[in-house]
C-alpha cells in the first residue's frame, strides 16, 4: 500500500502543545454530564496554555436530532467555553464534522487490515453495527479468511464491514484518574470499525480524528473505560502515540441512578428555563467530581477565569457526583445577590413583566426588593403578583403576635393612616416613611403597629419583598389609598 497520502496526513498534525477536544454527537440537548465533560476539557486546555477544539461526531445518522448541533454551539457560547478550532471557525486539521471526513476513515480501516489488526467481515448485518451485541469471535468464519480471498470478495462488490482483530493476551492502559488498568483481551469484542455504508463507528472515528487532530488529552465519562483497551490497541497497531485519558465518574441523580433526560433530569437549557444563571450552573458543574486543592480547598465560588487558574486534573475524583438541585439553588442565589442592581434588573425585567402588567408600576423599583429574596429567577413572579391586584386573603393576616396587631387595632391603624397619607404634598419614599413613623410616635406606638396593617392591606400576603413604605411608594398615592380603604372594608 502506498503510504504517501498517510505521510501527508501525518505532516498536518500540530505538535508541541496541549490540544483537547469536545466531541459531542448532535443527538439531543446538552445534559449536565455533557456540559461537565466540555468544561473539564476546556479547562485542561486553558490551564495548560493549549488549544480547545470542537468536533461534531455525526456518524450515527439514525439518532441525529434536528438543530442539536446549533444547541451545542449556543450552549458553549453561553457558558463561555470558546473554541480555537471547529466547524464554524475552521483550523489546520479540518473538517471538524465527521461526515465531512468520511473518505479518510475507510483509508485507515483498510490500512489496519493490511497491518493484520483488522479484517473484512461478510456476515449478516447485525441490528446495530455500532454495537457488537452477541458477536462471537470464535464462531466468525471471516476472522481467519485468507487475505487474498477476502480482498477478492471486496473487489467483487460483496457487502462487508471491517472489524478490529483483537490479539491474544492482555492489554494495559493508563488513565490520569484511575491509574493503570489491565484487561484480558479475551473479554474484548472484535468491534466494527467501518460500517457497510462506509461510515466509521463512533469508536473508530474517535481514534482516527483524535490522532489526526493532535489531541493530547481525551476527557470522557467512566462508562468508556471498557472501550479504552480497544482504543489503545488501535493506537498501537498504527504505531501512534496514545493520548492522556481522563475518565470522569458519572453524574448521578441519587446514589443509585445516573442522570438521564429520559427520566426527567434537566438539560443545561432546562436549567436556564428554571431561572438559573449560566455562571452559577458552570460553577456548580465544575465541582461535580472535582475539588480545588491547596489554598483554594475550601473555596466554593469561582468565575471561569478563576477556574482556569486553579484547575488541576488530579483534583478530579473517582467517586460519582450527585447532582443536588438545592445546592445549585444555593450557588444561584449567591450569583443573583452579587449582581450589580442594573445588571439584576436587566435579567429580572422579563420575569417581572410576566407577573406585573400594570403600566403604573415602576419595575426598576420592584427589582431591588426581590433581588435578595430569590434563589432562582422563577422566584420573582410569586413575590410580586400582588402589585397588579390584591389576592383573596384572610383577616388573620392582620393578627401578628410580635407586632401586637389584631383585626380591631389594625382597622384603627388604617383609619389613622389614610388621612395622614392623603395630606402628603409629595409622594416620595422619604415623605411616606416620615409620615408613618411620625404617626406611630404621635400615637405612642411601636412602628410595627402601623406598618404591619398597611403592608397587609396593600399586599394581601404574609410575606412581601419590601415593607409598607416601599409598597406605598411603588403603588402610588391613588392606588395606595384605594387599597387601604378596601382593607378597612375587609376588616369591617
Amino acid at each position: 500500500m502506498d503510504m504517501t497520502w498517510f505521510d501527508e496526513m501525518e505532516a498536518r498534525i500540530p505538535t508541541g502543545e496541549v490540544r483537547t477536544r469536545f466531541a459531542p454527537s448532535p443527538t439531543g440537548y446538552m445534559h449536565v454530564g455533557n456540559l461537565r465533560t466540555a468544561l473539564y476539557t476546556w479547562l485542561i486546555a486553558r490551564s495548560m496554555g493549549g488549544k480547545f477544539l470542537l468536533r461534531i461526531e455525526d456518524t450515527d445518522q439514525g439518532r441525529l436530532v434536528a438543530d442539536a448541533a446549533d444547541i451545542i454551539y449556543k450552549t458553549l457560547r453561553q457558558t463561555g467555553l470558546t473554541w480555537d478550532e471547529g466547524p464554524d471557525v475552521g483550523g489546520p486539521v479540518g473538517p471538524y464534522i465527521q461526515t465531512e471526513r468520511r473518505d479518510l476513515y475507510a483509508e485507515y480501516a483498510h490500512l489496519l487490515v493490511e497491518k493484520g489488526a483488522a479484517y473484512y467481515c461478510f456476515c449478516e448485518k447485525a441490528e446495530s453495527e455500532e454495537d457488537s451485541g452477541d458477536f462471537d469471535r470464535a464462531a466468525d468464519p471471516c476472522r481467519d479468511l485468507d487475505p487474498a480471498e477476502a480482498k477478492a470478495r471486496v473487489e467483487a462488490g460483496e457487502p462487508f464491514v471491517i472489524r478490529q482483530k483483537i490479539p491474544a493476551g492482555t492489554t494495559t492502559f493508563s488513565d490520569a484518574i484511575y491509574g493503570d488498568i489491565t484487561v484480558d483481551n479475551a473479554d474484548l469484542d472484535d468491534q466494527v470499525l467501518l460500517k457497510r455504508d462506509g461510515l466509521p463507528t463512533y469508536n473508530f472515528a474517535n481514534v482516527i480524528d483524535d490522532h489526526l487532530m493532535g489531541i493530547t488529552h481525551v476527557v470522557r465519562g467512566s462508562e468508556y473505560l471498557s472501550s479504552a483497551p480497544k482504543y489503545d490497541l488501535l493506537y498501537r497497531a498504527f504505531g501512534w502515540a496514545i493520548p492522556t485519558y481522563v475518565h470522569c465518574s458519572p453524574v448521578m441523580r441519587d446514589a443509585q441512578n445516573k442522570m438521564s433526560k429520559r427520566h426527567g433530569d434537566p438539560s443545561y437549557e432546562d436549567l436556564l428555563e428554571l431561572g438559573f444563571l449560566s455562571e452559577a450552573v458552570v460553577n456548580y458543574v465544575a465541582l461535580l467530581g472535582w475539588s480545588p486543592r491547596g489554598q483554594y480547598a475550601e473555596t466554593e465560588f469561582f468565575t471561569l477565569d478563576e477556574l482556569v487558574k486553579v484547575f488541576d486534573i488530579h483534583g478530579i475524583s473517582k467517586s460519582p457526583a450527585i447532582f443536588d438541585m438545592e445546592k445549585l439553588k444555593y450557588f444561584n442565589a449567591h450569583y443573583l445577590r452579587a449582581l450589580e442592581p442594573d445588571a439584576f434588573f436587566t435579567i429580572a425585567e422579563p420575569y417581572l413583566k410576566k407577573a406585573v402588567h400594570s403600566p403604573t408600576i415602576d419595575l426598576s423599583l420592584v427589582a431591588p426588593l426581590v433581588q435578595p429574596r430569590c434563589d432562582t429567577l422563577l422566584d420573582i413572579a410569586p413575590q410580586v403578583d400582588f402589585f397588579d391586584a390584591v389576592p383573596e386573603y384572610s383577616n388573620e393576616l392582620y393578627c401578628h403576635k410580635k407586632m401586637k396587631t389584631d383585626e380591631v387595632n389594625s382597622k384603627e391603624a388604617l383609619e389613622w393612616v389614610i388621612p395622614a397619607l392623603e395630606a402628603l404634598p409629595q409622594w416620595s419614599f422619604e415623605a411616606i416613611h416620615d409620615c408613618l413613623i411620625t404617626l406611630a410616635e404621635a400615637k405612642e406606638l411601636k412602628n410595627g403597629r402601623i406598618m404591619w396593617p398597611v403592608r397587609t392591606a396593600l399586599s394581601g400576603k404574609a410575606v412581601t419583598p419590601g415593607g409598607a413604605v416601599e409598597l406605598c411608594h411603588i403603588l402610588g398615592k391613588e392606588e395606595t389609598l384605594r387599597r387601604l380603604r378596601a382593607g378597612i372594608e375587609h376588616l369591617s
